[in-house]
């Protein structure tokens, strides 16, 4: 057969060309789309928000053969106020919660009558006594049964903080007690009808404001296998982290969320607080103090270790980067490191709180990554209680737990 004239090979290549390419545009635009699916699972782990069953089976055979740290955790958690069975719920039809929660109408009584159910159904767990689990229902139904709003400036906050610890109760109490919870629907309905809608659409307020609510919608999507919900939330997580904490690949300036429009540099300078000078491990907050800063590093840990019971593991992405970045780098200040005058005026408010844990367990223990200063830390903290918002007990359920 004679040769194609060269016209047509070229018209021939031409087209082969144009059909890479095509298939080539068209994987770029649902490659992003793909990977969204794939965070939320097909089959959603129980329990599976934070802790995970196996997490609490080690915590259990620890507590039961004395053994420390956990043993130590333990009684420091029965000893506290939330594991009181004369408890009693105080629910508010309407949660309003100002700047600093001022006013504080029901909001102190939310957060703590949440960290109250997730305590008691962890003492469930480990002893094996129904009373702690009745009790945690106790509290999940006196709620479910009478929140309608939360209102006032620090709404979407205070939704976070309880929204991040009612998911914990409920997942331990549903898939794990025997003796039924009647109520457990009425409880779903509330967390999606009361607190999803309030945190899923984040916060252009500090960064500890979003990804809080996002521990919150995640933990929510969970228990109630909502999967577009748990994508969602984790899109916004990701973005906000990589906003969050700076590391030096990001390059000059730190990554920013657009719908904050932080379009110049001294927009950007001004929103991390008055700094400048950017380092790997300073987080948006840390010259506001440590404190808020714990928070936000907080919510990326537990976010992340929902993401990885529930199938996907971040922290081996730049969330996980971000999250040892920005625990070494608080914790050397932390445990007394002295401040350098380009970072924040020489001076920081310290106060990390009782954040580390799960990070450190992460990322040091399961992964092998060397953390001196957040493992000093860590050590010197245990064991690790509450700061009486959103965070407990990481030393009973995280402590150099392999699971």
């Amino acid at each position: 057969m004679a040769a194609a004239p060269p016209r047509h090979r070229r018209r021939s290549r031409a087209l082969l060309f144009i059909s890479l390419v095509a298939a080539l545009v068209t994987g770029l635009l649902l490659q992003p789309q793909a990977r969204r699916a794939e965070a939320a699972p097909t089959t959603f782990a129980h329990p599976g928000v934070t802790v995970s069953r196996a997490q609490l089976d080690f915590a259990r055979s620890k507590v039961d053969a004395g053994a420390q740290p956990w043993k130590g955790a333990f009684d420091q958690m029965m000893a506290s106020k939330y594991a009181d069975l004369n408890r009693t719920p105080k629910p508010r039809a309407t949660v309003e919660c100002g700047s600093y929660s001022n006013p504080n109408y029901g909001c102190t009584d939310e957060r703590e009558d949440a960290i109250a159910a997730y305590t008691d159904a962890l003492a469930w767990y480990i002893t094996r006594d129904d009373r702690y689990a009745k009790k945690s229902i106790q509290l999940m139904d006196a709620w479910s049964a009478v929140i309608k709003e939360h209102t006032n400036s620090n709404a979407p906050l205070q939704t976070g903080w309880a929204g991040s610890s009612w998911p914990k109760a409920a997942e331990i109490i549903k898939y794990t007690y025997t003796g039924g919870w009647a109520n457990s629907g009425r409880f779903a309905t509330m967390l999606r009808d009361v607190y999803l809608p309030k945190v899923i659409g984040g916060s252009n307020s500090n960064g500890n404001w979003e990804l809080s609510m996002m521990e919150a919608a995640v933990g929510i999507s969970v228990f109630l296998e909502d999967r577009t919900s748990y994508d969602k939330a984790m899109v916004k997580f990701r973005t906000r982290t990589a906003a969050y904490v700076y590391l030096a690949s990001d390059g000059d300036l730190p990554k920013t969320v657009p719908s904050q429009n932080l379009d110049t540099r001294d927009k950007i300078v001004n929103y991390w607080q008055g700094q400048s000078t950017f380092v790997t491990g300073l987080t948006q907050e840390t010259c506001r103090d440590l404190t808020h800063t714990g928070y936000g590093i907080s919510a990326i840990s537990h976010v992340a270790e929902t993401s990885r019971i529930q199938g996907q593991d971040l922290y081996g992405t730049d969330v996980g980067e971000r999250l040892r970045q920005a625990l070494g780098f608080q914790s050397k200040y932390q445990l007394g490191t002295a401040v350098p005058g380009w970072l924040c005026g020489g001076s920081l408010t310290l106060g990390l709180g009782p954040v580390t844990e799960v990070g450190y367990n992460a990322l040091h223990n399961r992964l092998g990554i060397a953390m001196t200063n957040t493992q000093a830390l860590t050590e010197q903290n245990r064991p690790a209680g509450s700061n009486n918002l959103f965070v407990a007990w990481e030393t009973l359920t995280h402590g150099d737990n392999p699971s």
